[in-house]
């Protein structure tokens, strides 16, 4: 059975037996419901034609490649402390190791004393060109589409860099390719890294809107 994440869609939380429905996000209701894809996928350029004002276009845009950002082969290097995370479920790096003054690592823990520039079979240690984390001023665990989206526009937090250089970085980066080839059976993120480049650029041409503080993928 396929699994279907809908972009913006009503929420329903259950409390026990019963249930509290928390309303549509005001911005879904204004248009027609993006097709359905597995959880696995990503939904294609073409399927957001159908939402005609650019700037909302440009959220629904932000909310699909928020899958990925959000995803915790992404996540994981994107930690809200000191520490990486790994697996699926954020469990903390093992052995402990901490970022160090540039996020590659203290004296004697260096992430690539164990990181190599390539996955290694033998051993399931993955690896990829430039292993780090991600600043702290990039943090992505626990963080929602939209404060992810405010960091990626601020210059301040995103290390410098302009919209057409995130794009860049995102379509084309060695280590952020390695979020769809990441080995050892680990689930890799949704999509592909094309994909996931090209909606980051539409993103940035319908004018790089923030989806509202409540909109989820």
């Amino acid at each position: 059975m396929k699994l279907a994440l809908p972009v913006m869609a009503s929420v329903f939380f259950l409390a026990g037996a019963g249930g509290c429905r928390r309303q549509p996000d005001t911005e879904a209701a204004q248009w027609e419901p993006l097709p359905r894809v597995d959880a696995r996928e990503l939904r294609s350029l073409d399927m957001f034609q159908r939402i005609e004002d650019p700037k909302q276009r440009s959220r629904a845009l932000f909310l699909e490649a928020s899958r990925v950002l959000l995803h915790p082969r992404c996540a994981n290097c994107h930690p809200d402390g000191d520490s990486p995370f790994q697996e699926m479920g954020f469990k903390p790096h093992d052995p402990p190791v901490t970022r160090g003054p540039e996020g590659f690592g203290v004296v004697g823990m260096e992430c690539a004393g164990c990181h190599q520039d390539r996955n290694q079979a033998l051993t399931r240690v993955p690896g990829a060109p430039n292993w780090h984390l991600a600043p702290l001023s990039m943090a992505w665990v626990g963080k929602s589409p939209r404060q992810v989206c405010e960091q990626l526009k601020d210059p301040a937090r995103n290390g410098g860099k302009t919209l057409a250089q995130i794009v860049e970085h995102n379509a084309h980066d060695e280590l952020v390719a390695w979020g769809w080839t990441p080995g050892s059976g680990r689930e890799p993120a949704p999509g592909t890294q094309e994909q996931f480049g090209a909606l980051v650029g539409a993103w940035v041409e319908t004018g790089a809107e923030c989806p509202s503080k409540e909109a989820r993928p």
